[in-house]
């Protein structure tokens, strides 16, 4: 609970939307009942940024494991087989001077949609750590464990989203890395859809029930509704009709407007085969379809990861022509629909892989995990195309030029979504908590990417 002084001066959500936090909080089957009264942060409002707020929305495709940078997006031919190791080729893009790896000849007709930061370091090899690192901005090991970027997103954006479907969704399975909505609790918990959206029936967790027809659930709810005697005797009181409103609320994302947002057989089949009959590419088109709808914050968890310590390069050709096929399309898509301005699309992992290929057993050309220099991919919501900012040197092992650390690429998706990242967010003790932490000898930072700001 937050102490009563620090609740002087708060103002409390209404009653309907304490109910819509309830049922995202539980996956949209939470009723009123169990439900309390919720109050915001009375911490000061944030001051406005000084840039344009052009985010809307985010898709970050998190490729958790750690893929490769030279193998894909920052190529160094000349660094010979015991760096390139099977992937030699590179290949020009529609954007003179930027090169990539010939695994990604559709995102090479992209390039001038999409930038690369080729010089992100925080030189961390552990996978939980870093995870952390890149979606919070703090260090990990500290007394508070902070959120993630995408329950900050959530609870931000909590009195704009008015979305039936719950304002943090994970596609499709939660990465397990750090609890994701850290101190701030159930309610900015992120939607695991679970289920595979290139199944024949996406089968969402909460939303689409396994073996259950539409027909039979909705039967099931008009069977509810005549044995509910107890509630039509008490339909003045507000705890019945708050109870009945939750429950409408859940039916809406179980059999309406929610339900039909994770529907995929309402796309084109022909643009579905343009984003693959893949897990991944079919994951791409519901984030399409979920930031029609508002949802402030979409994570595709890339589904089997990049953790590629051994059977590296069998990996990278079953996966890199998946990731090429399903991220182009995706871009191009948001572009064609006019959404690309105000939506930010990041890919990444927690790190990068070792550039210098092990060839001795056990691992028989593996890498392993690599913090000190890897390469993001950002586009849309504000940022410009057709850039590489920061590079490495001739083998990609070390940062070179103008190093990007992670608070600086979280700060400036913050400042374009007109979030203020020095703001404090609520924590449950009244205890100080910044959105990122402030700049030190531990935490680095060098500044807003403003050479990336359109």
């Amino acid at each position: 609970m937050i102490p009563q002084n620090h609740l002087q001066g708060v103002t409390k959500i209404t009653r309907r939307e304490a109910l819509r936090r309830g049922v995202h909080g539980a996956g949209g089957m939470m009723l009123a009942g169990s439900l309390a009264s919720v109050a915001t942060s009375g911490e000061a409002a944030p001051e406005k940024p000084k840039l344009q707020p052009k985010i809307k929305s985010v898709i970050q495709i998190f490729l958790w494991g750690g893929m490769s940078h030279n193998d894909t997006w920052d190529p160094k031919p000349k660094s010979g087989r015991d760096y390139m190791g099977e992937f030699m080729d590179v290949i020009d893009t529609n954007v003179p001077g930027i090169q990539l790896t010939s695994l990604f000849p559709m995102l090479a007709k992209q390039a001038d949609k999409f930038s690369l930061i080729r010089s992100m370091t925080h030189r961390n090899n552990g996978h939980e750590t870093a995870a952390y690192i890149m979606q919070t901005g703090h260090l990990p090991g500290g007394r508070l464990a902070y959120p993630s970027i995408g329950a900050v997103f959530a609870y931000f954006k909590r009195n704009e989203y008015k979305g039936i479907i719950p304002p943090y969704v994970v596609l499709t399975r939660p990465q397990g890395r750090f609890s994701e909505e850290g101190f701030l609790g159930p309610l900015y918990k992120p939607f695991a859809t679970g289920g595979d959206p290139n199944a024949q029936r996406f089968e969402v967790e909460g939303v689409v029930a396994r073996g259950i027809t539409d027909d039979r659930q909705k039967a099931r709810r008009e069977l509810l509704y005549k044995l509910d005697v107890l509630s039509e005797r008490l339909k003045d009181s507000p705890q019945v009709a708050d109870a009945k409103q939750a429950r409408e609320i859940a039916y809406e994302l179980i059999l309406g407007s929610g339900r039909d947002v994770f529907d995929l057989n309402k796309e084109d089949a022909k643009l579905r085969d343009t984003y693959g009959r893949h897990t991944f590419g079919q994951s791409c088109l519901v984030a399409r379809r979920l930031v029609e709808a508002g949802v402030p914050y979409i994570v595709i968890n890339y589904p089997g990861g990049w953790d590629t310590h051994s059977n590296h390069f069998t990996t990278m050709r079953r996966q890199c022509p998946q990731l090429d096929q399903g991220l182009a399309a995706l871009l191009a898509d948001l572009h064609d629909r006019g959404l690309l301005e105000s939506t930010f699309v990041w890919c990444t992992g927690e790190f990068g892989r070792t550039t210098k290929v092990d060839w001795q057993p056990p691992w028989n050309g593996g890498r392993h995990h690599w913090g000190n220099c890897f390469t993001v991919l950002v586009a849309g919501g504000g940022f410009k195309g057709g850039r590489v900012v920061g590079s490495s040197d001739e083998t990609a092992t070390e940062v070179a030029e103008r190093p990007v650390y992670p608070v600086d690429l979280l700060a400036t998706v913050y400042t374009l979504a007109g979030i203020d990242y020095t703001a404090n967010l609520p924590h449950p003790e009244g205890i100080p908590a910044r959105v990122l932490p402030e700049p030190s000898d531990k935490v680095k930072s060098t500044g807003l990417l403003t050479e990336l700001i359109a």
